[in-house]
Formats: structure tokens, sequence, C-alpha cells
């Protein structure tokens, strides 16, 4: 396989794989390439896990700024060690009487800016050590909160300990936490039963492809690649003045840069493209200065 291949494979994974796993089960396919994925999906949730080959590793970090999307279900009375169905249940509550009503200003409640703790089964790490493995240890350290954003969340009563729900948020958001916050909102405890990502940025997972189909696929269909260019839309994009241009910025050479039209705003990024539509580099503004540097500059593919 060309260790060229380059682009953003969106996987549907299913409940039980994790992402790493994913990984693993399509390197054979991969080759050489460098894969990397926006955002760990836990084992037990299913949904969109964007995979980013080759090149496309490179802008990773523009993509793991994007809002994300997902759908659930929040079992209400049990409150577990790990916030979800997989943890062993800590504390349970009695369920008062549900209405929608209810849930519907719970749910306005949690709109807008907040501050969640992370919780302490989380790949965060203190002193180079993932927290989860301290709290299998029983070790349970300070975690600092971190600003989030509830751009929507629509909660639906579907039985009497058993609520849905969909939600838009920010990069950081985790959805466990919330949905033990969402529990002790409705005067109980609660954990996360069921988990599926549906969007990240402006993939969706109704054009992602089942882990399954892609591995019965392996040996003779060619890999749907979503180019970087697409994965990068909503950024300004400007195209290189000259093929010479190129090749100079590629040599570490940034004067071709003063002939594209100056940044708007101090921390503007933008997209420089070849005449053929390929993404060569992504530009930063520097500073409060009114001039582009490049920040990640990608190979030809």
């Amino acid at each position: 396989m060309s260790p060229k291949l380059t682009g953003l494979l969106l996987v549907d994974k299913p409940e039980g794989t994790t992402s790493a796993g994913v990984i693993r089960a399509l390197k054979p396919r991969l080759g050489q390439a460098k894969v990397g994925h926006l955002g760990t999906l836990d084992p037990f949730a299913s949904g969109l896990l964007p995979l980013c080959i080759g090149e496309a590793t490179k802008v990773a970090r523009w993509l793991l700024l994007e809002d994300k999307s997902y759908t659930g279900s929040i079992r209400l009375g049990t409150a577990t060690d790990t916030f979800d169905r997989t943890g062993t249940a800590v504390r349970t509550a009695p369920v008062p009487r549900l209405d929608q009503a209810s849930a519907d200003a719970v749910a306005a409640s949690f709109l807008g800016r907040r501050e969640q703790v992370p919780p302490m089964y989380s790949a965060l790490k203190r002193g180079g050590v993932p927290l989860y493995r301290l709290a299998r240890r029983g070790i349970e350290v300070e975690r600092a909160p971190r600003e989030i954003d509830v751009r929507r969340l629509a909660l639906t009563v579907r039985g009497p300990d058993l609520i849905d729900f969909a939600l838009d948020c920010s990069k950081g958001t985790y959805v466990r936490v919330l949905a033990a916050d969402v529990g002790e909102a409705l005067g109980t405890v609660a954990h996360l039963a069921t988990l599926r990502r549906t969007r990240v940025g402006a993939f969706d997972v109704a054009a992602a492809t089942p882990l399954a189909s892609l591995l019965d696929a392996l040996a003779s269909a060619p890999l749907p690649l979503v180019p970087v260019r697409s994965a990068l839309v909503e950024y300004a994009a400007f195209t290189a003045p000259s093929p010479d241009a190129v090749t100079r910025l590629r040599r570490g050479q940034q004067d071709p840069l003063a002939r594209l039209p100056p940044p708007t705003r101090a921390g503007e990024t933008a997209v420089l493209l070849d005449a053929s539509g390929e993404v060569v580099a992504v530009v930063e503004s520097a500073g409060d200065s009114p001039v582009w540097r490049v920040a990640r500059l990608l190979a030809s593919t």
C-alpha cells in the first residue's frame, strides 16, 4: 500500500470495539501510512470515528476543535464509578415520577457555557499516568474544571427510569458526566446507558462506513477517503500564486505568502491550495502582525 495514502476515513464504530482496535483492524489496508483518530470513543459507544490517514494527520489539531453531536440514553436510579453502564454501582436513589415538561425544563437549564470536572475514569494524565489507571487502584486526585458549551440538549422520557437524549456540544465534553448531572437535576442519580456519536464538525455518521463493511472490502474496494480540503472546508482558502511558490514553500521559504490577501484578524487560520486544489499548507496570522506564516506544511500526494 502506498505510503502516500492521504485523507480522512469516516468509520462507523460498533459497540464493543476500542478506537485503537479500529485502527489495528484496518492497519493491514493502510500499510505504512500514519493514522490518528479525531477523539476517542469509549468501547461501549458506537458511531462516527474519523481517522486521519497519511498527510491528513498533520491537520488533526484543527479538526479536533470541532463541535460534536451525540444521541443515547440515560438510566436513572443508579450511579456507577465510571458514570456509564460499564462501571460498578456505587449509589442508588429513588426516581421521582417523570414527565416531559420537567425533562424539557432540565434540558434548558444545561444550555450554554458551564464548567465540568473531568471524571477519574478518563485518559487525562497526572504525572504521566492516565487517570483511569489511578482510579482502578482506588486513587482519586483533584481535577481542574473545564469550560464546555452545550449548544443543544433534548431529553425525551422513555420510561419510569429511562431518558433518551440528543446533544450538540463543544470539544472536551464528557457525556458521561453530563448524564450524571442530568440525573441529579431530576432529583436522583444516573449513569450513561448508551451513546452514539453522530457528528464531528462537518462530518455526519450517515456518511461513515461500518467497520465490518470496510473489513469485508479490504481486498477489493478502494477506501472511501475524504480529501483534506473537504475536512477543512470551514476555513478560508487561497490558491498559491504559482507552482514555483509551492516549491519554495516546501523548501521552507515563507516569502510566497506575502502575495496572499492579508489576514483580517489576529490568530486567523486559512488553507493554501495548489492549482489542482490540493492542500499545500495550513497558514495562520503571526500574532498581531498582518502577515501569514506556515503552521503546517503538507507533502504532495
